[in-house]
């Protein structure tokens, strides 16, 4: 098949164990098409792999989250930090048995296309593109607070600060994926200790009062000193309490540059998400308890607020908001990564565009880093509202999240004997669990933003019309995603028969 036309590029060989790309006959149309669209494989050990999937989050805990004060109060956004944990920590173990069976670069895509079909391959990806899309533009508004504060080089948040982070760090991620993971890593690294620094530093400032100091509003249900915003409120802080953990789910996107991925995937998931629980609570609790919730709740730099308040910067406060910069970087920096990899998984199997999977001489995806760079930086400079871009990202991964863990559920109903190198503990328990918790989490995003909401619900609907009329009709059966999906259907084809 010429990769330009509208077939399908059809490819009956299976693939290789541990996922990758297929098997194509040497010198074939798929051969000649996948090798346009390979990564740098065995890249990625655990610990590179642990670090990437704190490096996706570690951003929500030097800002972001505290806009949730505003809309719950302490009680209730530390409900529904709780709850939003919960639902992160079954997911991602419900992902890790599904990695194990399917290590393949398009993650989320690529296990609802296994269990769901080409449409729930298609919804789900869509909704992680949706998030890997807008995540980095409002952290991108971030850094820009973060520099404005420092007074680097007289710099004001805006759009040349939002244009440096999208070319340095996509120019790094175009130099390879190995270059790229080590430098996420480091940075990743320094922003950890610093948020240890920081709670030591600000533990000392704490008092139990200061944690409940908005004003109760009287004419909410169930309102008092701990939820000002009453009952409601804790549904509202969904998105912010979702800012702690959200983007661990990418990790599985590394799979097919990643060393032994059936075993080393579930161990990087389960390091990353206990580290990234034991920094939301010790963050939240002592930046709050620091500087009070009232405080915090619109401060574009919560952890540097916490410490010198109104007064002069201190040391302590430099050095954080340095490590804050850090730490912004470090989720910047791994989320254009993951949006790349599903973008490319996504494009390489005919869902999107095929020339957005076209890898360069280093086997980088060069247009799949380029193309969501350039919306990025369009949406970030366009707005320069970081909590609704952050809405919105949180839009497209609660209805990612609910697909993934409706996969898990019907693979293992419909599937029960396949082999599993890890298996969730609890089983579709697990998964029922982060499914609700998803579906909430989705529809808080509209009691914070009704008009972001609504806005992302808009692209996603418009992806969903592309898809249904163009292009279902022109997937790449060649595809490590397509191929498996196909195997598994013809195999269960012939055990009924």
């Amino acid at each position: 098949m010429a990769e330009g036309n509208g077939a399908r590029v059809s490819d009956t060989s299976p693939a290789p164990p541990g996922g990758g790309a297929p098997a194509a006959s040497p010198g074939s149309p798929e051969a000649a098409y996948l090798n346009r669209r390979t990564l740098r494989r065995g890249s990625a050990g655990w610990l590179l792999l642990t670090g990437l999937g704190v490096a996706y989050v570690v951003s929500g805990d030097f800002a972001g989250w505290n806009f949730g004060l505003a809309e719950g109060g302490f009680g209730g956004l530390a409900i529904a930090m709780v709850l939003m944990g919960v639902m992160y920590t079954c997911l991602v173990f419900s992902q890790a048995e599904m990695a194990a069976i399917l290590p393949t670069a398009g993650g989320g895509y690529g296990f609802a296309r296994r269990a769901l079909g080409t449409w729930g391959g298609f919804l789900t990806g869509t909704a992680i593109l949706i998030e890997y899309v807008l995540a980095p533009a409002a952290i991108s508004i971030f850094i820009g607070d973060y520099v404005e504060s420092l007074n680097l080089f007289g710099l004001t948040s805006g759009w040349p600060v939002y244009l440096a982070c999208f070319a340095i760090f996509i120019g790094i991620h175009l130099w390879g994926v190995g270059e790229a993971l080590r430098f996420s890593f480091v940075v990743t690294g320094i922003a950890v200790a610093a948020l240890v620094i920081f709670a030591l530093g600000a533990v000392t400032e704490f008092d139990g009062s200061r944690l409940n100091d908005i004003p109760v509003d009287g004419s909410a249900f169930g309102a008092n000193s701990w939820l000002p915003y009453g009952l409601i409120g804790i549904w509202a802080a969904f998105p912010f309490g979702m800012w702690f953990f959200l983007g661990v789910e990418g990790v599985p996107l590394a799979a097919e540059e990643t060393r032994d991925p059936a075993r080393t995937l579930p161990r990087a998931m389960a390091a990353a998400i206990g580290v990234l629980l034991v920094l939301a609570v010790v963050t939240f609790l002592v930046a709050v308890g620091a500087r009070g919730s009232a405080g915090l709740q619109d401060a574009g730099n919560p952890l540097v607020t916490a410490l010198q308040g109104d007064g002069e910067p201190t040391a302590l406060s430099r050095f954080v908001n340095y490590a804050g910069l850090a730490g912004l970087v470090a989720s910047f920096f791994s989320l254009i990564y993951a949006g790349s990899r599903q973008l490319f998984a996504l494009s390489r199997a005919g869902y999107v565009p095929r020339f957005l999977s076209l890898t360069s001489r280093r086997k980088a995806p060069y247009l799949g880093l380029l193309v969501p760079g350039a919306l990025g930086f369009a949406l970030a400079a366009g707005t320069g509202d970081g909590a609704r871009m952050l809405n919105m990202a949180v839009f497209g991964a609660t209805i990612s999240y609910a697909m993934m863990a409706l996969s898990h559920i019907v693979l293992r109903r419909r599937e029960p004997h396949l082999e599993r190198p890890y298996r969730t503990p609890g089983g579709v328990l697990t998964s029922s669990v982060a499914l609700v918790l998803a579906c909430a989490a989705l529809v808080a995003t509209f009691l914070v933003d009704k008009q972001a909401a609504f806005i992302a619900l808009g692209v996603y609907v418009a992806a969903v019309a592309y898809f249904a009329l163009y292009s279902r009709h022109r997937l790449v059966a060649a595809a490590p995603e397509e191929e498996a999906a196909a195997l598994a259907a013809a195999e269960a084809e012939l055990n009924r028969n």
